[in-house]
Formats: C-alpha cells, structure tokens, sequence
C-alpha cells in the first residue's frame, strides 16, 4: 500500500507542475482531465502525508526514551502517534477502494409485482412510493417511464427513471426480492399474508450507443396505448414496444404522446438493462469469492422482509433488523443504504488483504 502511495504523492506532484506550466490550457480537454485528478488526488495524498508525519512523530519520540526525564512524555507521544497512524491507515485503505464508475449515474428502477396477487400489486405501490420519497429527500427527479396498473391500485409493473448525483451509488443494493407480510385491505377474517415484489436498479448508460446494440437484433411495434393520458394518447399509436432479439429482453413506453420520445425512452431503457445484464454477469463471479451477496445484483434473491404487524424490516444480507417500518415506507433508507454500503465496503477492504 506504501508503495502505492508514494507513486500517488510523486504523480500530484507532476500534475501541480504540469498544471502551472503557461501551456498547460492550450488543451483544455488535457487541462480539465488533468485538474480532475489533481482534485482526486489532493484529499488521499494529504491524508498520507499525516500518516508520514505520525511516523516521523513515532521516530523523534524514540529518540528520547534514553533521557529519563523525557521518557514517560515520549512513551506517551508513541502511543498517541500509533493510535492516529492506525486509524489513518484504516482511512487510506478506504480511499484506495477501487471506486465503482456508475456510482454517479442516474438509474431506472423496476418494481414488478410477483407471487401475491392483488396484494403483491399494492405492495409494488407502496415500494415506488418509497423510493419516491427518498428520491425527493435527496432532492432527485423522478420521471415516470412506464407503469402497468392492477385492478385493486398499485402496479403489475413500474418504471421510472430516477436523476440526480449518486442515486446507483445509494440504490445499487435494492435489487432483488422484497417479502411483504401484512394483512391486506382485501382480507376479511385478519389473516396475515405473504407476498413479494422484485426491484430492478440499473444504471442509466451516458448515451444508448455506449451499448451495442446492433438496430437488426431489434423488432419494434407501436400500439394504441392504454390508461390516463386523455382522448389524444388513446386515438394515436404513440406507444413502442421493442424485442432485443439475442437476449429477449422486451421493454414498452407510452408515457409520451409522441411516439419519438417513447421510442427514444425506451432505447434508454433497453441499453440500461443491457448493461445490468453484464453488470450482474461481472459481480455474480466477483460475488462468488465473497461470504454476503452485496452487489451481486441477484434477482432471485429474498434480499429483505417488511413486517407491517410488527412495525419491522430486516435486510437479510446484512442481518439487519430496524423497528422503524413506518419512517422506511415513507422514505426514510439512511440506515439500510449506509449499511448495506459499509458492508460492501469492507468486503472490498477484505478482498485486498486476501
């Protein structure tokens, strides 16, 4: 890790004199590329260059252990010098962490409503009402991409599109399936039901030509779409449904009156799945090493209960168990998204010292 380090500390100091250089913004793309890692660099270098002066405290203290009326004082300064170098090193393994590239990118979430009925409909409802919230309590957009309503309320499917810094970053972890164990409204003699839902978090790709996507793998149908929207969205065949041949994977639009933008939106949403298709490819082997299933973007696995009678969730993965139902369904992640985190995190930290 040292030897990392010092190659990190010497190239922040290439960049501070290639960034002073009189031609350094003759190339701007050069220049902002270069001003990026400089600003990258800056807070892990400095963070190490206080791991080397605890070092150089722990080396000047020694030398005064031989007088002995310096000798307490120095023993002291050794141990307080050991303490901070220890959590400095903890601190610079973290920043080491290789970092995930789509942390930044905006994403679309799928809820899709599984075994359950009607209930686990409603439920796929209360779920997208949840990351609503907690979209808005990060102050992100949400933009509604698609939806397939059930009879009783709620949805047989649901997409929305999800825009701002960091939402695959604090998402990423909720793919998989979410057990609900409630009484349904639709229950007359109180009996506790179980069902389920599935939730899809893919990021969204910087342009759907990122992901190639060959137009003759494609097959794309418009239709007359259903549901609110007023007379015009029922008169035109505005709504696009597209087949990627290879894979199988069909997405539909119709939120849109054009049929321009709903194919538009829907080559997003296609590219998007593409590439969590090889997202999920790459963490499933990478998931293979590990203990937890953190990140490995697992569909069919139970990933977390909500427990209505008992005010309850528990993320299994994690083994965490919070008695806050209430403030969760209404948005209220922190606790989950920083844990689930941490725990990715120190897998990560645990991969680097195998």
């Amino acid at each position: 890790m040292l030897a990392k380090l010092d190659q990190l500390a010497n190239r922040l100091v290439e960049l501070d004199e290639l960034l002073m250089h009189p031609d350094a913004t003759s190339n701007m793309d050069s220049y902002r590329k270069m001003t990026r890692e400089h600003a990258e660099l800056g807070p892990l270098v400095a963070l190490y260059r206080s791991y080397q002066e605890a070092g150089n405290d722990i080396a000047t203290a020694q030398e005064m252990l031989g007088d002995p009326d310096m000798k307490e004082f120095a023993q002291e300064e050794i141990e307080a010098a050991k303490a901070t170098m220890a959590q400095l090193e903890r601190e610079l393994q973290t920043m080491l962490l290789p970092k995930d590239v789509n942390d930044e990118r905006n994403i679309f979430l799928e809820i899709r409503a599984g075994t359950g009925g009607d209930e686990s409909a409603l439920f796929a409802g209360d779920l997208l009402r949840m990351y609503t919230r907690f979209a808005e309590r990060n102050r992100w957009q949400v933009e509604l991409v698609s939806a397939s309503d059930s009879d009783l309320g709620g949805y047989r499917e649901v997409i929305v599109r999800v825009v701002g810094n960091g939402a695959y970053s604090k998402l990423k972890f909720e793919s998989g399936g979410h057990r609900v164990q409630r009484v349904p409204a639709t229950e007359t003699q109180g009996r506790i039901h179980t069902s389920a839902c599935t939730v899809a978090v893919m990021p969204e790709a910087d342009e759907v030509e990122d992901v190639n996507i060959n137009p003759a793998d494609l097959r794309i149908d418009t239709y007359r779409a259903s549901g609110a929207g007023g007379q015009h969205i029922n008169k035109t065949d505005s709504a696009v449904r597209i087949t990627h041949l290879p894979t199988g994977i069909v997405v539909e639009c119709q939120d849109d009156r054009s049929q321009h933008k709903n194919k538009a939106q829907a080559m997003k949403v296609l590219a998007a799945r593409i590439k969590d298709v090889q997202l999920r490819e790459q963490q499933s082997k990478e998931a293979a090493t590990r203990k937890s299933l953190i990140g490995s973007g697992d569909r069919s696995e139970r990933i977390r209960t909500y427990n209505f009678p008992q005010g309850r969730l528990t993320d299994h993965r994690i083994n965490l168990t919070l008695y806050k139902l209430d403030f969760i369904m209404d948005g209220d992640l922190t606790d989950l998204t920083n844990g689930l985190a941490a725990e990715h995190q120190a897998e990560l930290l645990a991969a680097l010292g195998d």
